[in-house]
């Protein structure tokens, strides 16, 4: 292959430039006058022979350069070499329609012997970050990420403090005697699970079951007059995530909160921060030992809270007085007891003790990318957590698997035609396990930038808690893109039968397969936080859900136990819905995302809303400009929709700037009027804050009514919305 460097063509300009100077001398132009005038006196016969030779030379020349080819060294060498023609860059790229992308997307998947290697090479042993089995596994994934084609791999460490249980003063739970002696001591075992972000401190009064946690179940025990108040809560694991139910319990005036596994007898790890990312640096990225600003997160609990296993609940639960709750709250396999607030022995109280400790530990994530030909700038970001407390098959695995799997099928179609309009941005996230630490701090990094950039994020946590149920939780605005891909898709249970018709087996499919995105997830945060729309996907048990999640026993064995030894295919299957999912994000045209998705949430919204007009009326407001505003933005999402109908798709720029207009659909719904600092989920419909939908839903359902902060409310819901509203010739 022949090439030309920059040392080769700049050599060879100035050689020009010098001979040009030779021809300017004035001995250089007397020889060339001396010698053309001897041709005139040469014979006649002479002259014609020079004029034939001229002639027959030029008409060579001629001939040739109408009918040569480009070389194939500078076809091969592609648009960066300097010798590729201009026929060759004017070239339109190889088309392949929907039909030949999925034939040869599904003809490069068919790997479901390396997906298995991946799982059970990725959930030998426990690697929660900060260990040395996290970082080797961090190794090998950029190993492998260089082993195929792409374009660029890299890796980006953040700093973070975590917290880690104090092995030198353990965590305890004790029942205390009136004269403060200690009864009952129920010992942790060293690979227990703890509760990162808990507080450190101490706590010793009365304990109450509280169910779930749940802010209905509060409201329940107050109404059947149970004192949570000053008291110490227990509560089953499930329906809500662990900050929640922390959460829930302090607002409740609880004094520290123990979490018990409402399916199998192993403690249950989770982190209690109500957020995601770092909690000691909230909004600040921590690129390289970042100074951290003199503030944590406000999702951090005063309270301690610690994990502990089913034995020791029943224990404290049979320990418990006072009227017995509900049967709908018994968890299973658990005989009737109390909800307390006191124990049988008068004078007992029970007292729990958490002295975790923090650590600065190294995050790692890991990034590969194909880029696109037409918008190399526009990023289909898709992820991974791969650290784990326990094994981690299920929380970490079977998501990275999928992930390299996906990697090596794009790159190979890449080899065989495929050419994505945009750019494809695979990464292996650290931090996952306290709470997507890795995905936020990078968000964090690149805020500014990041609805201009990133396109959609599809998320590859925890996707495989069983194979009966396909969950979509995502933005509104992919329903319709998983609608269509799941209809191309078989049910892993049934061949002949498409995930789709599956769920329209079970009732309402659209209230069957979406649900919200979850508040601990990375995709949450990508779309609460930055304002990228986000996926994530999973196939759970209808019953009998995988109880060894977030355990030590989650292991390779106990997940395909639960899938009926047929692992390898169901996680294929799900590599085919994520694999097709990402071929139309990143090969459309116009990115496949239904912005007139919120014209119909908003409405729903507003009709929540509504019935609360009586309760404004004395207050001097009303909805009014609200249901103005939910207009406005439904006619800006009609103009864009006939503006895209109605202009020339095959001129590149047009496509990007509706494109662009679309990726910044979900980033209005941030609030501009709150700091992302002090409210990071500044979204108005998902975050949490004054700003949002239901912190107004919850000021109008109190009895009392907060008049000024009722007004605040609603001007900045309001205003947000007002912004919303687009139009196809906003830049």
């Amino acid at each position: 292959m022949t090439s030309h460097n920059s040392f080769s063509i700049y050599r060879s300009v100035d050689e020009d430039e010098a001979a040009l100077h030779i021809e300017d001398a004035p001995e250089a132009r007397k020889t060339p006058t001396s010698r053309s005038s001897r041709i005139w006196d040469l014979p006649t016969w002479q002259k014609i022979a020079i004029a034939a030779i001229v002639a027959a030379c030029v008409a060579f020349i001629l001939g040739y350069l109408a009918t040569r080819r480009p070389c194939a060294a500078c076809v091969t060498n592609g648009p960066d070499n300097e010798m590729v023609s201009e026929d060759y860059l004017q070239q339109e790229p190889k088309t392949m329609d929907w039909a030949d992308l999925k034939d040869l997307f599904n003809q490069f998947l068919k790997n479901g012997q390396q997906i298995e290697s991946t799982i059970r090479k990725f959930s030998r042993i426990p690697h929660p970050s900060g260990s040395l089995e996290n970082q080797n596994l961090a190794d090998d994934i950029l190993q492998q990420f260089r082993n195929f084609p792409v374009d660029h791999t890299w890796v980006e460490s953040h700093y973070a403090t975590l917290q880690f249980p104090n092995r030198a003063r353990p965590n305890t739970v004790k029942i205390i005697g009136a004269d403060n002696e200690t009864l009952e001591v129920f010992p942790f075992q060293e690979q227990d699970p703890y509760c990162p972000y808990s507080a450190v401190a101490t706590a010793k009064a009365g304990l109450v079951y509280v169910n779930y946690g749940r802010k209905e179940d509060f409201v329940a025990l107050r109404s059947w007059k149970v004192k949570v108040t000053d008291n110490l809560v227990i509560v089953r694991t499930g329906i809500i995530t662990f900050a929640e139910k922390v959460y829930n319990a302090e607002r409740a005036g609880a004094l520290g909160v123990l979490i018990f596994p409402d399916m199998d007898r192993s403690a249950v790890y989770g982190h209690v921060h109500l957020g995601t990312g770092d909690p000691n640096t909230p909004g600040f990225p921590s690129f390289n030992h970042t100074q951290f600003p003199p503030f944590k997160s406000s999702g951090l609990p005063k309270i301690p809270a610690q994990a502990i296993d089913k034995r020791t609940a029943l224990s404290l639960l049979s320990a418990l007085d006072g009227i017995e709750g509900p049967s709908d709250w018994r968890s299973p396999n658990s005989p009737s007891h109390a909800l307390g607030p006191d124990l049988k022995t008068r004078g007992n109280l029970v007292q729990l003790e958490v002295n975790n400790v923090e650590r600065s530990v190294e995050l790692v994530n890991v990034f590969g990318s194909i880029t696109g030909r037409f918008e190399p700038e526009h990023y289909i970001v898709v992820g991974a957590q791969r650290d784990s407390w326990g094994p981690g098959a299920a929380k970490s695995g079977v998501g990275t698997a999928i992930l390299l799997e996906l990697m090596r099928s794009m790159t190979l179609m890449v080899e065989g035609g495929f050419q994505p309009r945009r750019s494809i941005l695979f990464v292996s996230w650290d931090g996952g396990d306290f709470g997507s630490i890795g995905a936020t701090e990078w968000l964090e990094g690149y805020l500014s930038m990041l609805h201009l950039k990133a396109a959609t994020y599809m998320s590859l946590d925890t996707p495989l808690l069983g194979d009966e149920k396909f969950v979509a939780r995502s933005s509104p605005l992919f329903r319709t893109l998983i609608e269509n891909i799941i209809k191309q898709v078989d049910n892993p249970r049934q061949s002949m039968q498409s995930i789709y018709e599956n769920a329209k087996q079970n009732g309402d499919w659209n209230s069957e397969v979406f649900a919200p995105l979850a508040v601990d997830t990375g995709g949450f945060a990508f779309t609460a936080f930055a304002g990228v729309p986000a996926l994530e996907f999973s196939f759970v048990k209808r019953s009998n859900p995988y109880k060894y999640l977030d355990t030590k026993y989650d292991t390779y064995d106990n997940l395909n136990s639960l899938v009926d030894n047929r692992l390898p295919a169901v996680a294929l299957t799900l590599a085919q819905v994520a694999g097709l999912s990402l071929m139309k994000l990143s090969h459309d045209r116009i990115l496949p995302l239904d912005y007139t998705a919120y014209n119909t949430l908003l409405l729903e919204h507003l009709i929540g809303l509504k019935t609360y007009q009586s309760k404004l009326e004395p207050q001097g407001l009303t909805f009014s400009w609200l249901y103005s505003a939910r207009g406005d933005y439904v006619r800006a999402t009609d103009r864009l929709k006939k503006a895209i109908k109605h202009s020339d798709l095959q001129n590149e720029k047009m496509i990007q700037f509706f494109n662009v207009r679309i990726m910044r659909v979900e980033f209005y719904f941030l609030s501009q009027y709150v700091s992302a600092i002090n409210y990071p989920y500044r979204h108005i419909l998902i975050g949490r804050g004054e700003h949002t939908l239901d912190a107004l839903m919850e000021q109008l359902g109190r009895d009392q009514i907060d008049t000024s902060e009722l007004h605040k409310q609603i001007a900045l819901f309001t205003w947000t919305l007002v912004l919303c509203t687009f139009d196809t010739n906003r830049k």
